[in-house]
């Protein structure tokens, strides 16, 4: 096999939560061009159908499929309705997650759990409904989980988010462990990139201080990760497993512009 060709996906079924927008759409879209067929899921209907819409212009079947990821009953459903489909699975992504900014202070036990619902539990509990299916449909498979550079230094005001990517992080190590050969799961960890959920904050100032903190000297783009992505679940990464990439254009500490709070 010709080493480009370890990059294709032909064939191959890829499920992405948080497919709508942003870095999950990014993956779908990648993913697509490269031969798989994609699920597209997510809580917002007309984005995943846009997602899904852009997907077969590029080649692909692709389904859109209406999931909130904190309901258990919703992610039994997306599950179902893939194998209904495709009458196989051979990727996961799980890339749905996030947590507003909060003081440490102001955080509360109700936050706290949340934010570990949304970016944690959620990718273990369709992990644990996947792993199975992939075993029984294609033998083996993939998992990705889309962690946070947040998880490994210090960000301030978001005590909750980043305990929980690091907690995603490492229950990536362990999976990728528990489940080789048949299952590989790695992780990216990712940066400052130019998504939905950062450009509010970017004004000129706030931009370019970021940037100057940055070895790379600019924010990541979708396609910087949605790149990462396509090695992690292609063929070409087959010798990966339990690994975080840190996809973050070479930080090593925060680039978060703003100070600490005082107490």
């Amino acid at each position: 096999m010709a080493l480009l060709d370890r990059f294709k996906l032909t064939g191959k079924v890829a499920l992405i939560t948080g497919a709508g927008r942003g870095i999950g759409r990014g993956c779908a879209l990648a993913f697509a061009e490269v031969g798989a067929n994609v699920v597209c899921a997510a809580r917002t209907e007309e984005q995943i159908e846009d997602t899904a819409n852009q997907a077969r212009s590029l080649g692909a079947d692709a389904i859109a499929v209406r999931c909130d990821v904190n309901r258990r009953a919703d992610l039994e459903q997306l599950l179902e309705a893939t194998l209904r489909h495709f009458g196989r699975i051979d990727i996961l992504v799980n890339n749905a997650g996030g947590t507003p900014p909060c003081e440490a202070l102001y955080t509360s036990e109700k936050m706290f759990l949340e934010a570990f619902q949304f970016n944690v539990i959620s990718a273990f509990v369709l992990t644990r409904l996947a792993v199975p299916q992939m075993l029984r449909t294609a033998g083996g498979g993939v998992i990705l989980n889309i962690s946070s550079a947040a998880g490994r230094f210090p960000l301030v005001g978001f005590v909750a988010y980043s305990t929980a990517k690091a907690a995603l992080s490492h229950m990536t190590r362990v999976l990728g462990h528990e489940f080789a050969p048949k299952v590989r799961v790695n992780a990216i960890a990712v940066g400052a990139t130019e998504t939905s959920a950062l450009i509010p904050f970017l004004n000129e100032d706030t931009r370019a201080k970021m940037e100057a903190l940055t070895p790379m000297r600019r924010l990541g783009s979708v396609e910087d990760v949605a790149l990462a992505a396509l090695y992690l679940v292609s063929p070409a990464s087959s010798w990966i497993t339990g690994k975080v990439f840190e996809v973050d254009g070479g930080t090593e500490s925060s680039n978060w512009p703003f100070p600490p709070p005082s107490l």
